[in-house]
């Protein structure tokens, strides 16, 4: 390697430093900072002197509550249907884990409106299903918000227990059965030790999921009185009376705890993590369930029903009325609340227009940077390598709440008021690509890793310069994980409700706070046409880009 090259990586590591200084480190260290301040002074116990002394302690209680029960239910939901579909008949079924797709695919909020929708008074269970109408009290409750949480996140835990199971060959519980070990034996010493690992990690994650959770606590909680860190964070950030203290005390219990869920998980891993080694593979057992079947399809009937067909329902039904609460009745069918979001000059108009661009502008940036960072992380070594890399995923590790405070301080402190970024449509640009910026980092590492170094030897050994090699053989080898964290951050960013109603200026309004305002204002009917137009584009984009896929797949073969 000549001086040049040399110069040339020690400057790029440099740079890629500083930008993720800016982007994410330096927000994320004000918000503790400022949280450990009291009267200007630096106090170690100030968080928590802050939250007794401002009555927070019930919302770290509920918080951790709600988080702690989510993971219980997600486990009872999931752990039957990833055997059914896993290490039964049922496996054959592979349409089932195309249709969970659809909670992924889902912003939260979106679908805790479509439960509300469905079970408030007057909604879809008081003009058909009255009978239901005993279990409103029970909906709008903790438990209510504990279900609809649970039916967005199941599919997280589903996933990874039955990729576990899968990969469980037939002759390790084969061998347990010759020796005499009864069906429950061999679930209690072969299966769930293999599969505990991976569960844990499953949980953990969901456990922090819902203590960053935002949509269904300001949606449904807000109704029942239940709040959590998410809920008072916006609170004490973005109406009036701001208090910053407050706000910040609580997003650094937050932070804290969710790092402490992380290295818990990381430990439970290292100790509790088998390798199954073997020789011939005899392939994967499956159990018959003979009488059984009927009721297994019932179950995987009811879970799609309440994860996807009542959201859904409530807001396809919704978005065509005239006036909600008239319910299905002729004459109260309209196309008109889809017509206005494609109007000129609308509301309604402006707010899909704003998210599409944003959300491009984000995904563009995203995509570079990113790859950069990711380049420079695979050609790096040492101790520069590992703080690059973790702080170029620190934003996807970190409560997005956090994050967006973060920003809030930065990008709003007195010395950077000569730059005016915040409170401009840009800073919304911004902080989607810092949210999301993780993604394309993710894919081009993973793009990278699987290019042989031999061909860049054999490019050097030809006489290639450095940028011709850059342009004719990295980039277009990296060129699926730059467009896949380029899709990713374009479908999420215009569905972020958090990041758009703490960061947005006066006067812009996103599609996901356009449905947000609608909802609680009580225009049912236009928010939900913009939810389904939203989850209908983001759909579109999926599968076109899934098509080009499979196409160029076929011209390659």
């Amino acid at each position: 390697m000549n001086v040049k090259q040399t110069l040339l990586r020690h400057s790029n590591k440099a740079i890629a430093v500083v930008i993720l200084a800016i982007l994410v480190i330096i927000p994320v260290v004000m918000v503790l900072l400022r949280s450990f301040m009291i009267d200007d002074a630096f106090q170690l116990l100030a968080p928590i002197r802050t939250i007794i002394e401002g009555d927070l302690g019930e919302v770290f209680v509920n918080s951790i509550r709600l988080a702690v029960t989510v993971v219980l239910v997600t486990t009872v939901i999931a752990a039957p249907l990833a055997f059914l579909t896993g290490k039964t008949e049922l496996a054959r079924a592979k349409w089932i884990d195309v249709a969970l797709l659809i909670p992924f695919m889902t912003p939260p909020y979106i679908a805790t409106m479509g439960w509300i929708l469905f079970m408030q008074p007057r909604g879809v269970v008081d003009q058909y299903l009255p009978l239901l109408g005993a279990f409103r009290p029970l909906f709008f409750s903790f438990w209510g918000i504990v279900m609809v949480m649970s039916f967005n996140l199941f599919p997280f835990i589903y996933l990874v227990i039955k990729n576990t199971l899968m990969e469980i060959t037939r002759s390790l519980e084969d061998a347990g059965a010759v020796h005499g070990g009864t069906f429950l034996y061999r679930m209690r010493r072969i299966i769930l030790p293999l599969v505990f690992s991976g569960y844990t990690m499953g949980a953990l994650l969901i456990f922090v999921k819902t203590l960053a959770e935002f949509g269904t606590p300001a949606t449904l909680g807000r109704r029942v009185g239940y709040y959590v860190f998410t809920t008072e964070i916006y609170r004490f950030t973005n109406q009036w009376p701001i208090d910053f203290a407050r706000g910040t005390a609580l997003a650094s219990v937050l932070l804290i705890t969710s790092m402490l869920v992380w290295y818990v998980q990381q430990l439970l891993a290292s100790r509790h993590t088998y390798s199954i080694v073997g020789g011939r593979d005899h392939g994967k057992k499956y159990y018959r369930l003979g009488k059984w079947s009927p009721l297994a399809w019932a179950y995987v009937a009811l879970l799609l029903i309440l994860s996807i067909g009542v959201p859904y329902w409530s807001i396809v039904t919704s978005s065509i009325m005239r006036i909600w609460g008239h319910g299905l009745a002729a004459g109260n069918f309209t196309i008109e609340n889809y017509a206005q979001l494609f109007t000129a000059g609308t509301l309604g108009a402006r707010a899909l227009w704003n998210s599409l661009r944003l959300s491009f502008l984000a995904a563009t940036i995203a995509m570079f940077l990113g790859t950069f960072l990711a380049v420079v992380i695979i050609r790096s070594r040492g101790a520069v390598r590992q703080f690059i890399d973790v702080s170029s995923l620190l934003s996807n590790t970190v409560p997005r709440i956090v994050i967006i405070v973060g920003l809030i301080l930065f990008w709003n402190a007195p010395w950077m008021r000569n730059i005016t970024v915040y409170n401009t449509a840009m800073m919304l640009a911004l902080t989607y690509t810092v949210a999301f910026l993780p993604y394309t980092v993710q894919y081009v590492k993973a793009n990278f890793q699987q290019i042989d170094v031999s061909l860049f030897h054999a490019a050097q050994v030809s006489g290639a310069k450095s940028g011709y090699i850059t342009r004719r053989i990295l980039f277009p080898l990296i060129r699926p994980g730059m467009v896949a964290g380029w899709i990713m951050t374009f479908i999420i960013s215009i569905r972020e409700l958090v990041g758009s109603l703490m960061i947005r200026p006066p006067g812009i309004e996103t599609s996901a706070t356009f449905i947000f305002r609608q909802f609680d204002q009580g225009v049912v009917p236009l928010g939900m046409a913009m939810a389904l137009t939203t989850v209908g584009l983001t759909t579109v984009v999926m599968v076109i880009v899934q098509q080009g896929k499979k196409t160029k797949a076929t011209e390659a073969a």
